[in-house]
């Protein structure tokens, strides 16, 4: 029986379908398809029942599923102990990170670790929703506290505080006023954005104990995450006001080009956190950047 078409036929089943472990494995869907019906050929039955939307086991497959994960699980830690008789370690770190952090957490982050260890290769996975690290054949993922996933263990990463800002051309609030309140947004031109779900999260400002949620219109209205920097060249054009990161914005802020509006209400939030499974075995490259990330943030305290 060929190894590798019993690793392709878990990672079909792991993922729900072909495009989907293809694209987390690096390679294309038709390869796998081959390989999973050459082993269904070779046992006689089928362990997928596929429909143009999905794949699921079949009652053999999962059965077969149940004993072959934790064996490629093991044969992957004992080829992982080699990496203990390298100098450093080697072999691919896979992430799974939303647009935000990889924007302001992993570019100061990813370049000094790849400095410390230039035989492992990363490889980031940019997405907003949530998901499922083993489906996605990710080693970690990095989000906020309100989208991780059960039974994970998590490390802070980055920042562990972190603000939205509100801000505007000056030529724009040289035009139509510079609001005083938040509820004063509700008259200008706003700058939105949208989640993949299509929901459109209201705009928060917090000061004290006052919680405010607004929901403002205005003449953009981008994805989050994978157009975002289309709304900041909007608000620098002066179309009308942002509410996003403060990061984001902070160099148009120290530019002048935007001006900073009701830094009083500006919300805080805790920062994002490395997350993996904690009941596996860590591969060597994830063991060296989780005990990268954690003398980081030793070092910050």
């Amino acid at each position: 029986m060929e190894f590798n078409d019993l690793a392709a036929f878990l990672a079909v089943a792991r993922a729900g379908g072909f495009r989907d472990a293809a694209r987390a494995g690096g390679v294309s869907a038709s390869s796998l398809s081959t390989a999973v019906r050459r082993l269904e050929l070779k046992l006689g039955m089928r362990l997928l029942n596929r429909t143009t939307r999905s794949v699921a086991p079949t009652e053999a497959g999962a059965r077969l599923i149940e004993r072959l994960a934790p064996a490629l699980a093991e044969m992957e830690a004992a080829l992982d102990v080699l990496n203990g008789f390298r100098d450093k370690p080697a072999g691919t770190l896979k992430l799974n990170v939303p647009a935000g952090v990889a924007r302001i957490v992993l570019p100061p982050l990813l370049a000094a670790f790849m400095k410390r260890y230039p035989d492992i290769r990363v490889e980031v996975v940019v997405e907003d929703s949530f998901v499922d690290l083993l489906a996605a054949g990710c080693d970690a993922g990095i989000r906020y506290d309100e989208r991780l996933e059960q039974d994970m263990i998590a490390i802070p990463i980055g920042p562990r505080l972190q603000r939205f800002a509100t801000a505007a051309a000056p030529a724009y609030l040289d035009a139509h006023g510079r609001p005083q309140h938040p509820r004063d947004l509700l008259s200008h031109a706003c700058l939105r954005g949208q989640f993949a779900s299509g929901a459109i999260p209201p705009w928060e400002f917090e000061r004290d104990d006052e919680l405010i949620r607004i929901d403002p219109s205005g003449p953009l209205l981008v994805r989050l995450g994978a157009a975002v920097d289309l709304a900041v060249s909007a608000a620098v054009a002066g179309l009308g006001v942002i509410h996003l990161y403060e990061d984001m914005l902070r160099p148009h802020l120290d530019s002048g080009a935007l001006e900073p509006l009701l830094q009083e209400w500006w919300q805080n939030f805790s920062g994002p956190f490395l997350y993996y499974p904690g009941h596996r075995h860590l591969p060597a490259p994830l063991r060296a950047f989780v005990d990268f990330v954690k003398d980081s943030n030793a070092a910050i305290t």
